[in-house]
């Protein structure tokens, strides 16, 4: 299946993600055509050769071009923005929030220069934070400039449960929700395979989700990404691939329920930081936050995250 003739997605940004990303974009048809942007003219046009170079063998008949211009984005239906300071072995995402809100400062006013219609997409970490700092940079709405979130944590959580009860990915329910770093959590309360609560999963007639099993496999999504940073510099295929699965769901109107981050505004009492919930992501952007059942350790951990995004942004004055 392909995005809508002459869909167009953006992104900025040609390093690993950026190029992951465009990359899983092609292969999927996620869009009719694809632009590449980068302040490295000859880093974007040797990707874009690349990539188009490929064009032969992807699923629909997709074109790429881009290059070190910004009006390669002219028009664009969907920016996504992986540009930044990369994560380097031991930081922290919310390390890199100073020098990438300062990137953002100079890069944003220009896109919507070219895209005045678009939904902005953020990749760069630490993307809670850089998306409240987008949208009071843009005054766009939150619906329409908000970051991929957890959508790859998520993605993270139900592979590993999926590995444990020896069954399809496609068949695990459950989210991480939260902060897009070291305060996200599942909500287990909700969680289910099949229509099993999560809890209640037997083998051979005894539970296979423990406290500490369920703890344990919290702990190894949250770390995911410092393990693989660790290993090979940078995480990039399997977010190119889950933010090339958000475009498709804003292209082709799917009204699917994805866990990006937005700023909320009055969602389990909290208001002006950018966290990850459950929310229906279709044609122009998050058409709702679901209210998402949780317990009350949940909805505490929840209140969590939000204070320290609340600290991190106090600290950058935003």
């Amino acid at each position: 299946m392909s995005g809508p003739s002459g869909s167009k997605l953006a992104i900025v940004g040609a390093g690993s993600v950026g190029t992951s990303l465009a990359y899983a974009a092609l292969i999927r048809g996620s869009a009719s055509h694809v632009a590449l942007f980068d302040v490295d003219a000859a880093k974007a046009g040797a990707e874009v050769l690349d990539l188009a170079h490929g064009t032969q063998f992807t699923a629909a008949a997709a074109t790429v071009n881009g290059g070190g211009d910004i009006s390669v984005t002219e028009g664009a239906d969907v920016v996504v923005i992986t540009a930044g300071a990369k994560q380097a072995p031991g930081q922290t995402r919310l390390d890199l929030a100073g020098t990438n809100i300062r990137i953002l400062e100079d890069l944003m006013p220009r896109l919507l220069n070219h895209a005045p219609d678009a939904v902005y997409v953020l990749v760069t970490n630490p993307c809670d934070v850089l998306t409240v700092a987008a949208q009071k940079i843009t005054g766009l709405p939150a619906s329409r400039v908000f970051s991929s979130g957890t959508v790859l944590d998520t993605s993270r959580l139900r592979w590993l449960l999926a590995r444990q009860a020896e069954v399809a990915v496609s068949s695990v329910h459950a989210s991480m929700v939260g902060e897009h770093g070291d305060t996200e959590f599942p909500v287990w309360s909700g969680a289910t395979i099949g229509p099993v609560p999560i809890r209640d999963w037997k083998v051979n007639g005894e539970r296979l989700f423990t406290p500490g099993s369920l703890a344990a496999t919290a702990r190894e999504v949250t770390r995911a990404a410092y393990k693989v940073i660790a290993g090979k510099g940078a995480t990039n295929y399997a977010i190119g691939l889950s933010g090339a699965r958000i475009v498709e769901a804003l292209l082709r109107a799917e009204n699917a329920v994805l866990p990006v981050s937005t700023v909320l505004a009055g969602q389990f009492g909290i208001d002006g930081v950018a966290l990850s919930l459950p929310s229906v992501v279709g044609s122009g952007g998050v058409r709702a936050v679901l209210e998402t059942p949780m317990d009350e350790g949940e909805v505490a951990s929840l209140h969590h995250c939000a204070e320290t995004l609340r600290q991190s942004l106090a600290s950058l004055g935003i």
